[in-house]
């Protein structure tokens, strides 16, 4: 099993997309990872990252998906991956989901029409629930993969009192985002290690965005009654990170007719890092290809 994971990241690192950026209304330049779809392109497919992850983690389910035709693109939030300006930091909670509104809008009006699928990741699972408040109307489908909705892990109380007083004085002070344990994420030893050394993962955010993102819970429960679009509800059996029973009980609420919720047996938070990580790939594949036709 370890050579197979051996060879899945050794596949993984050679995939092929291109970086772009896209410029929103507040001036700051965004990158994002653009998959091509094989052949007829059958939908669109956008998502959004965790509070310590990027882009660059998920290559492998965004070639999958291109492979089946669905034209991916992998943001990166800003201040996280390859976005290096205002490092761990955000305007406002309402400036992120603003972003991700300026990257959908354009595809929306594009021709030719296609299906607009938005997939939120952990701590992202947060943010493209708020925007069906915010910004109705700009996708078709929500896939959440193990969303932060109701988390396990937070600062400590002594980070919490810091933050709380930095916001006030000094919104730009840095704190440790508390996911340090590589094993918090996956149990496989290669990904663990992947995860240690990555350059790119966003180790510190500013007071003012541990604040926005409390903020973003709380608009959170006036965002739940919108969401009435069909929802897929993916969830790791020995997810650390994030309460299953918690998070079952939050998307219950949302009034759509179309939910879809899958539970993997043995898995853990970051569903991509799996040994195997078809049983997800597939089911979120099969989910898209319904609502596509």
């Amino acid at each position: 099993m370890q050579n197979f994971t051996k060879v899945l990241i050794a596949v993984w690192r050679i995939v092929i997309f291109t970086l772009k950026t896209y410029t929103v209304s507040d001036g700051y330049h965004c990158h994002y990872r653009d998959y091509s779809a094989a052949g007829t392109v059958r939908g669109r497919v956008v998502f959004v990252h965790g509070i310590q992850s990027h882009a660059g983690w998920y290559e492998h389910s965004c070639r999958r998906l291109a492979e089946a035709g669905f034209a991916v693109s992998f943001l990166d939030r800003r201040g996280s991956g390859q976005n290096t300006q205002a490092r761990g930091d955000t305007p406002s909670f309402r400036r992120l989901l603003d972003d991700i509104a300026e990257f959908l809008r354009p595809l929306r009006q594009g021709e030719p029409a296609l299906p607009i699928f938005l997939g939120g990741i952990s701590w992202g699972g947060k943010p493209v629930t708020a925007l069906q408040r915010r910004h109705p109307g700009l996708c078709d489908g929500l896939a959440l993969l193990c969303p932060g909705f109701r988390p396990q892990v937070r600062p400590s109380r002594k980070e919490r009192l810091g933050i709380m007083l930095s916001r006030l004085l000094k919104p730009r002070r840095l704190f440790p985002v508390p996911l340090s344990d590589p094993q918090l994420f996956t149990a496989n030893p290669s990904w663990q290690a992947f995860i240690r050394d990555d350059p790119l993962s966003l180790r510190q955010a500013t007071a003012r965005f541990f604040v926005e993102s409390v903020r973003l819970d709380l608009y959170l429960r006036f965002a739940v009654s919108r969401v009435r679009l069909p929802v897929l509800l993916l969830l790791a059996e020995h997810d650390r990170i994030i309460d299953n029973e918690r998070t079952r009980a939050f998307a219950d609420r949302f009034p759509t007719t179309d939910k879809e919720i899958h539970e993997y047996p043995g898995a853990h938070h970051t569903l991509e890092f799996e040994a195997d990580p078809e049983p997800y790939l597939a089911d979120l594949r099969r989910w898209l290809e319904r609502l596509a036709r």
